[in-house]
């Protein structure tokens, strides 16, 4: 019997407790063959790891990744009910998932982790994940409105430090600010942030972000010579 990429697990949903099957991609299945300048990783062979991150309830519509936090805040649950469980027509994401039900996953995340106030950097996640998907689609005016959230909730995680107890280190929170603004057209935004990753140069830890950043920071400056130029 051949191996798929993919196996059948059970999750707990952490709103309503109960279980629920999902698909998850077997490591040796996950290739990455080169990553962006926003982290966007590539995938070879087909297999788009991304389309599982998020756990979608079949049973209360509650739709979450491995980041959110177990804690509800008091009076979260009965939102949750109002705005999700209740319109909840029942469909399941267990099966293999096509961009656009990775997208419609991702969204339901996004209104979830709104809800529940999880943090800014978990929500910029999101967002961030939206626009690569989009950005697969080549649909760029959804993209672009995806990275400007993303940008947003990173600003305010940076501004909050809600990341500090996370994976992610401040020198990355700058990096991600000032490469989505770059994206976006706001230079200024950008060169501003560009400039304190790599004053953070001599921190130990985050060398290859300081690399991409300097890489960037050059690209920027370029561009600006050549529009002087012209």
């Amino acid at each position: 019997m051949e191996l798929t990429p993919y196996y059948e697990t059970k999750i707990q949903c952490i709103n309503c407790k109960k279980e629920f099957p999902t698909l998850k991609v077997r490591s040796k299945f996950i290739k990455v063959e080169r990553t962006e300048s926003d982290f966007h990783p590539i995938y070879a062979d087909g297999v788009n790891a991304l389309y599982y991150n998020v756990f979608v309830c079949e049973h209360c519509g509650f739709s979450f990744t491995e980041d959110f936090t177990k804690y509800f805040a008091p009076g979260v649950q009965d939102e949750i009910r109002t705005q999700i469980t209740n319109n909840w027509v029942h469909h399941d994401f267990k099966g293999e998932r096509t961009a656009f039900q990775a997208i419609q996953a991702y969204k339901l995340a996004y209104l979830c982790g709104s809800i529940k106030k999880e943090k800014h950097v978990a929500l910029a996640g999101l967002a961030l994940r939206l626009a690569w998907l989009y950005r697969s689609l080549t649909n760029t005016g959804q993209e672009e409105r995806f990275l400007k959230m993303a940008r947003e909730q990173y600003m305010e995680s940076y501004s909050t430090e809600d990341y500090s107890s996370t994976q992610m280190s401040d020198v990355r929170i700058m990096y991600m600010i000032a490469e989505l603004s770059r994206r976006m057209g706001d230079i200024e935004n950008a060169t501003r942030f560009f400039s304190r990753v790599i004053e953070k140069q001599n921190v130990g830890g985050e060398a290859k972000v300081i690399e991409m950043a300097k890489e960037q920071w050059a690209i920027i400056r370029a561009e600006k010579e050549q529009s002087h130029q012209n």
